[in-house]
Order: C-alpha cells, then structure tokens, then sequence
C-alpha cells in the first residue's frame, strides 16, 4: 500500500484531495509565488484530524505547510514538491465566548471579523484587525503575529493571545499558556508559537483576550497633504501630542490613484498623501479635533472630519481596498518594514527614493502610528518573479529600516520572501538559537520547511 494510501485510510471520507487541480488551489497564498507540486491536500475538520495527519507524516517522513485562508503575504502557506497541505479553514467552531472573563476560545479557522461580530453581541471586541479581516483566519493571525488597522492602539495578535492548543510534528498534543489575563509560569510558550509561521507546531485553538467595545462610533478624519514628509510629520507630532489614536493609516499618492483608477473617489490633483485617523475614547471627537488642527499645523490643506458611521465606513474602506487595488496593477511584492515612529518620516523618504534610483513602481500605505510601512513593488503580471530592479529597491528599503533601528517585517512574516535578508537583522547567534529551537519542537523539519527561520 502507498503511504498516501495510510493516510486516506485513516482519515474520514473525504478529508483527503489528491487532484492536482484541486491541489493547486490550496497550495498558494496571495504572493506571486509559484508553488510546487504537493502530494495532497487534507482538510482537517477536528484537532483529531491534524493528530492523525502528523502521526502520519513523521511515520512517512512527509513535509506539512498548514495554512488557513491563504491571504498571507510573505510565502508561509507556499506548498513545495512532495509535500501535504494541511488546511485548518474548516475548524470553524467558537468553542467558548465568555463575558465575564472577557475571553474567547475559538479553532483556527474562525473568520477574524466572524469573532469580532460575535464578541460585539455582548459588548465586546476582538482587537487585532487586518485589512484581510474579513477574509483571514485567527490560525492564520496567530501565525503571523498580525496586527491591523486597530494596532496602535490594541497591540497585535500575540497581545490578545492568552493560551493555545498546538499539535507537535510527532502528533501529541501541547497546551500553552492559561485563560487569565497574567501569569509566569514557566517559558512562555505561546508567544513563542505566536508568529512561528507553522515551523514548530500547528495550532487547533486559541484562548484569546476580547476587550470592552467602545460605548459609541469612533469619530474619525482624513487629512490631505502635498508631500509624504509632511503627512509622516503630522503623525509624528499627532503621537508626540498623547492623542491615542485607535487607528492612523497612511496612504500615498501611488496607492490612492490606483483606488481611484479602481472606484473614483475623486482624487484631486495636488494630493501626494492621504492620513486617515480615528479615536474612539469617550472624548474621541476632541481628540480628533486636536489631531485635526496638528494635520494643519503640518501643511494639511484640507481635513474632513466624518459625521456619521457611514462616512466613517466609507473612509476606513478606502484603506481596506488598497491592496485590492494595486493587484489590478501588476503583480505585488508586498513588504512591511517597521521603523520607530520618531523616524518614520525618513522611512518615506527612503522609500521614494528608491522607487526613483531604481525605476520601480512602489505604492506605500502604512499603519502610521507605530511605524509599520508596507511599500509595495508593483510589476508586470505573469512574470515569473520579480525582476533584478525591483528586488535592488528592495534591498535599499530593508537596508534604511535596519539602519533606522527597524525591523525586516512588522506583522507579516518571513515565509519564503524575506529570508534573503534575515542574516541583516538577526545575526548568527540569534540564527544558531532559532534553528536549536526548531530542533525540539521538530526534529525531523517537517513542519513548513524552508519558512520563518
């Protein structure tokens, strides 16, 4: 019997795929990446399933790639030759949702925003909020150690992830962490699985920390600005001022256009950048009065300032569509350098300059109040990878960000893109202790090989 055989064998009917056809649509995430040509696709519907699937492929020396909704951006869901895709998107179930203790406990295929939803009927959110939030997975966020829109304010992925439930490469079962808000026992185990892109451990559920919804709207505004150096000012001053922003996004002027290319927004022509900010504490229209008069301060010739959740709808989904909107460009390279907001208006700076030196189209949009940019390089579709100019910007981007005291990615992780520059941020110590680490939890280095580390 073939070992593929064992494994439908030993697996309810259906779980396992094998077209090549059908393979292919599970093999990919959102990157221009090419796959390769993996053994099988299993769609696990029951921590039991990953279990078996693992036992599985330690007895036959088989490389797993899980993956979620396949929205990452850096290669971790990419699938190589001969390998199984083990797919958690229908682990659907929110096991628990708890009022009181203000926590969740959810598989890892659970819809992002389908959480949020379900926190709010009790007065409630789930923080973290990716552009893809409606579309990504918690598995997936937990992953990556995403972090979103709300960030500045709510922290990341792993700020909300209390305790989770992980099957290791040899098919047992380790759970992590605890259902309170504080404790140290021990190593903490779930930061470490928190953003390890699937390399030690798959992750069947999660207890994650809900927060007090905000009691009304947040009020928000956009501001324009004629030059990417005074917008990056405004959100340096609006941070320096206390403000407290819950959400303070950045859009350039390659990015707006494509939205505008896209849905005409009417796009007037001296705008170079677009800054849209949001409070909701309970005095959030003063504060987005004072961040209001810092836009003006800093050059805004104009500021908006919404009057109604729909507004408020309409501009938060300008920055949600702009991914979308330069896909219809080219295809992305997508990077998330992260630099401290004190340096952020260099990071632009740099950032253009490269798109200049080099000839390459690059759209930035940033998750300006923490720093965290992501710049991205726009070639032509059906090009195999991206050509020899857009990976030399690249490298001038990386290179700024580390020299401004960055880092390589913010919340997207390494995956299979960022690993040529890994070596620049961590070091060969740092190297030497991941790899040890990857050794215990997977000795065999069957989990997502060639990813994060």
């Amino acid at each position: 019997m073939r070992p593929l055989d064992a494994l439908v064998n030993a697996l309810p009917e259906g779980r396992v795929l094998t077209d090549p056809d059908v393979i292919d649509s599970y093999a990919r995430d959102r990157t221009f990446l090419e796959p390769g040509k993996p053994l099988a696709a299993v769609l696990a519907t029951s921590r039991d399933d990953v279990v078996t699937t693992l036992k599985w492929a330690t007895e036959h020396r088989v490389p797993v790639v899980p993956r979620g909704g396949g929205t990452g951006l850096a290669g971790a869901a990419t699938a190589g030759d001969g390998a199984v895709i083990l797919s958690l998107a229908r682990m659907t179930a929110i096991r628990e949702l708890s009022p009181a203790d203000e926590i969740a406990v959810v598989e890892p295929g659970v819809i992002t925003a389908d959480l949020d939803r379900a926190a709010r009927e009790h007065g409630l959110m789930y923080a973290p909020d990716p552009s893809s939030y409606e579309i990504s997975t918690i598995g997936g966020n937990l992953a990556t150690n995403a972090g979103g829109l709300r960030c500045v304010k709510y922290g990341v992925t792993r700020d909300s992830a209390l305790g989770l439930e992980v099957v290791l490469a040899d098919g047992r079962i380790l759970q992590t962490g605890r259902r309170t808000m504080k404790g140290v026992t021990g190593y903490d185990l779930t930061g470490l699985f928190v953003g390890s892109e699937g390399t030690l451990g798959v992750i069947t559920a999660a207890t994650v920390r809900l927060r007090r919804a905000p009691a009304a709207p947040p009020a928000t505004f956009a501001a324009e600005f004629g030059s990417l150096r005074e917008a990056g000012a405004a959100v340096s001053a609006i941070m320096a001022a206390g403000c407290q922003p819950s959400l303070m996004e950045l859009l350039d002027r390659a990015t707006l256009e494509a939205i505008d290319d896209w849905r005409n927004i009417g796009l007037e022509p001296g705008t170079m950048a677009m800054l849209i900010g949001q409070s909701d504490a309970s005095d959030g229209e003063a504060v987005v009065k004072r961040m209001e008069q810092l836009c003006v301060d800093n050059g805004s010739p104009f500021v908006a300032v919404s009057s109604s959740p729909q507004e408020t709808e309409e501009l938060i989904g300008l920055r949600r569509m702009a991914y979308d909107a330069k896909e219809r460009l080219g295809a992305c390279l997508v990077e998330d350098v992260c630099v401290p907001r004190s340096v952020l208006p260099d990071m632009i700076m740099a950032i253009e300059a490269a798109a200049v030196r080099h000839g390459v189209k690059i759209a930035t949009v940033a998750h300006a109040g923490d720093g965290n940019l992501h710049p991205v390089f726009i070639f032509e579709h059906g090009t195999a990878e991206p050509p020899p100019e857009v990976w030399a910007a690249a490298d001038d981007v990386f290179t700024h960000a580390l020299q401004l005291g960055g880092t390589l990615t913010g919340e997207h992780g390494v995956g299979l893109l960022k690993r040529r520059w890994l070596a620049l941020e961590t070091g060969p110590v740092a190297q030497e202790m991941q790899q040890g680490i990857k050794a215990v939890f997977d000795p065999l280095g069957l989990l997502n090989p060639g990813k994060a580390i």
